[in-house]
């Protein structure tokens, strides 16, 4: 199978997935092309089934904002037909699924058709799909989509919540590399970063105030009145110097430690003993999911599609956004006792296996199949 992949090459949510979607389906056997405007982060290699085609945007006077969404439409059109692809996968509906809806229009005009597939991953609904100014366009796009999926049951509901949908929805969860993520713990890292033995914490984000990173520090700092315990804060973003003036006025700034951007940040995880979410917002959680593939047991907010993932009392625990307190207590709770501790890690480890990559990827093929041949027969 021929597969066109359009995504954000960033290091956000959807654009991970997306990459690491592609790797896989590449691996499978199937021809791959990435269509984005730089090379997907996660794109760290090559195989005879890759393939990545920049979009070039030009640059007028005449334009206040260069107009990305058409040459991406163009630039469609021309992979679609040259490459000869059987499916375009869409990534984040703004403004990729528009964008695919205008080269099929285009690519019919050539006697071509391409069945197009448009994934749901969050904010693409939550918040940004619902700006007044887009919304009509994300509406339309998605009812003119082929096929659309969604990360979670949660995410499904809030669709049709927001928006006027008249397509069936197919929920495919987000997935996690195993083989990536299971790493051996670097005895010499965590010794520099816990020398006393200290237990470790975890928050990776983009410090937007949606990911409640100043609710990280508060909670951490409940925690280590009880707990020796060191912080660990990955990602960078507006909130971050907030956050560092919290920990100082908190006098815990000695114990937590900003990291900023890390590509490896399973190296990070592999010395974690527990992940913190408190997230206003998540419509998956693949942060956390990542986390509990190196055997982080989780304590997250119950927003979104958290639920669906971090199981209760289980794999860790779940409150209210903003319960700072609540956060604190169950912390302690899972840290203070080694035995349970190891226990909580062992079944955040079950947890990822059910949502490892080879569990979730004939999802997606089967998918696949079943537009193109949905689309054969219109």
């Amino acid at each position: 199978m021929k597969i066109g992949i359009v995504c954000y090459p960033t290091f956000g949510g959807s654009g991970v997935v997306a990459t690491e979607l592609g790797k896989a389906l590449a691996d499978r056997g199937h021809q791959i092309h990435f269509v984005t405007y730089n090379q997907p982060a996660r794109l760290d290699f090559f195989s005879e089934n890759l393939f990545y085609h920049e979009v070039s945007v030009a640059q007028y006077p005449l334009f206040d904002y260069p107009p990305y969404e058409l040459a991406l439409a163009s630039r469609l059109v021309d992979v679609v037909r040259f490459e000869k692809l059987d499916v375009l996968h869409v990534h984040y509906a703004i403004p990729h699924a528009s964008a695919a809806f205008m080269a099929k229009q285009i690519l019919a005009t050539y006697g071509i058709s391409i069945p197009v597939i448009t994934t749901l991953h969050g904010t693409d609904i939550t918040l940004v799909g619902q700006d007044n100014t887009l919304k009509p366009v994300v509406t339309f796009s998605i009812n003119k989509s082929d096929g659309v999926t969604a990360v979670s049951e949660h995410l499904k509901a809030d669709t049709y919540k927001y928006f006027k949908i008249e397509k069936d929805i197919r929920v495919i969860p987000n997935f996690i590399d195993m083989q990536r993520f299971s790493l051996k713990p670097k005895d010499h890292f965590k010794k520099a970063i816990a020398p006393n033995g200290e237990k470790i914490m975890v928050h990776t984000s983009n410090f937007r105030k949606v990911k409640r990173t100043e609710d990280v520090i508060e909670m951490f700092a409940r925690v280590i009145k009880t707990i020796p315990a060191k912080l660990l804060m990955v990602g960078d973003g507006g909130e971050r110097s907030s956050c560092e003036k919290l920990s100082r006025s908190l006098g815990i700034s000695e114990h937590v430690r900003f990291l900023g951007k890390q590509d490896a940040v399973e190296e990070i995880l592999s010395v974690a003993d527990l992940f913190l979410m408190p997230s206003v917002s998540e419509s998956f959680g693949l942060a956390a999911l990542e986390a509990m593939a190196c055997k982080v047991p989780v304590i997250s907010s119950n927003a979104g599609g958290l639920p669906e993932l971090n199981i209760e009392g289980v794999t860790g625990f779940l409150l209210d956004v903003g319960d700072v307190e609540g956060m604190a207590e169950k912390a302690i709770y899972i840290l203070e006792d080694d035995e349970r501790l190891q226990q909580f890690k062992e079944n955040a480890l079950e947890r990822a296996k059910q949502l490892q990559l080879s569990n979730i990827m004939p999802l997606y093929e089967r998918y696949y199949e079943e537009v193109i041949e949905n689309s054969k027969n219109q």
